[in-house]
């Protein structure tokens, strides 16, 4: 809160006085935040480790509930401050909602106590030190970005927080059924030992990362313009808006796969114990980002912040999965690879026919009108999932029925 104006003006430097003005505002109204997203944070993890999952996965809806009610009743009052002050009502909703639950699984008695010497406590600090500095320095990549977008014309970086949302909010739900169950999997096959099975559940994760992000990816650059349409296009928001926003996602959408693959492994080295070689790959993968930014935004404008984001997590995951490589003896590249291209082909197919029959429905009814944009999503989104389940069918991938089953079990009656 104290120094909030000088913060602001290092993140978004070339911003005009009066967005810095209105950031400065927003962000000494949400501060509080940082101790809240620590509690809801433990929150997530005692009620993951109390196998319930329901409740964590749908929580944030609370902050955007808020925020549409702040928009609608409170607007006029407050201005744009309003959305920072619905934003923290949320994360207040968030936290207090995980209360009951946590009580009803046993983990509501809280005692602070400061047993440093404990070898639990001190491995634990030991993996979550570098772990928390590599969360960081994920946040400074934002930063990054931000600084560069302020180079910008006025709304690159509101386009890429709209592109950011329309592709994290399913890669997030999707990423709960891929890294929640494998991280203890992954932690009991740590040793030596059994590191031929830690092997075989890394080649199976990744197939699994592929079998969700590729597909989504391919259906959300294909349909990228009429989805950013349908969810944004009100208003002030208009049809200019809408193709900035759609290039991004666009952009965002073909790394998809790279986003989540390079979470997975990093949860491996956490199983294995090892949270500096992570860091150390953040790290310069800050570097690398800052030099893309540089680059790519000369040359693409706004797209090009995408494309420095999509291009560092690539190399991180390559860098990851090399080292990793290398540490466990070698990793079965023959019984990844062919999956892995099998699914990547099936998915440009699905989203070749996304966007073929997209461009058909635009030709037949036009692309103007809430009700033609839905129709036309609904039908060509249909038409890729079909497209992608007859391409993948002839593989025989035992990874799609166990995937199915993942989603399965992460439903609502898992909530008990």
């Amino acid at each position: 809160m104290v120094w909030a104006e000088p913060l602001i003006q290092l993140i978004a430097p070339g911003a005009p006085p009066d967005i810095q003005a209105l950031a400065t505002e927003q962000f000494r109204i949400m501060a509080p935040l940082a101790v809240l997203s620590g509690l809801i944070g433990i929150g997530f993890g005692t009620l993951n480790a109390a196998d319930q999952y329901w409740l964590p996965s749908i929580s944030p809806l609370l902050s955007s509930l808020a925020v549409i009610i702040g928009v609608w009743f409170f607007a006029d009052h407050f201005g744009a401050a309003v959305l920072a002050w619905g934003t923290l009502v949320g994360g207040v909703l968030q936290w207090l909602v995980q209360i009951p639950a946590q009580w009803q699984a046993g983990m509501g008695t809280l005692r602070l106590r400061f047993e440093f010497n404990r070898p639990e406590v001190r491995e634990l600090i030991q993996l979550m030190g570098p772990a928390t500095l590599s969360s960081g320095m994920l946040l400074i990549s934002v930063y990054i970005s931000l600084f560069f977008a302020s180079q910008l014309p006025v709304g690159a970086a509101s386009a890429l927080s709209y592109a950011q949302l329309l592709f994290l909010t399913p890669l997030g739900i999707l990423s709960n059924v891929i890294l929640v169950p494998y991280m203890p999997i992954f932690s009991k096959l740590a040793q030596p030992a059994h590191w031929a099975d830690l092997k075989e559940r890394i080649r199976q994760s990744l197939v699994l990362t592929a079998l969700s992000m590729m597909p989504l990816g391919a259906m959300l650059a294909a349909l990228a313009l009429p989805a950013v349409r349908v969810v944004y296009e009100r208003q002030a928001f208009d049809f200019a808006a809408s193709q900035l926003v759609a290039a991004l996602l666009l952009v965002y959408a073909i790394g998809m796969f790279f986003y989540l693959a390079r979470d997975v492994i990093v949860r491996v080295f956490y199983a294995l114990e090892d949270g500096r070689t992570p860091l150390y790959v953040t790290l310069w993968g800050l570097g690398f980002n800052a030099l893309f930014c540089f680059f790519f935004t000369r040359a693409f404008g706004a797209v090009g912040l995408a494309m420095a984001t999509v291009g560092v997590n690539t190399v991180s995951f390559i860098a990851l999965t090399w080292i990793l490589h290398r540490r466990l003896g070698g990793l079965p590249w023959g019984e990844l690879l062919v999956p892995l291209a099998g699914i990547a082909l099936a998915s440009i197919l699905s989203g070749g026919a996304g966007w073929g029959t997209l461009k058909g429905l635009e030709w037949l009814w036009g692309r103007d009108g809430l009700g033609i944009q839905l129709l036309q999503l609904a039908i060509a989104g249909s038409v890729s999932v079909l497209m992608f389940i007859a391409a993948i069918s002839p593989l025989k991938l035992p990874e799609l029925d166990f995937f199915l089953d993942k989603v399965r079990r992460f439903w609502p009656q898992r909530y008990q």
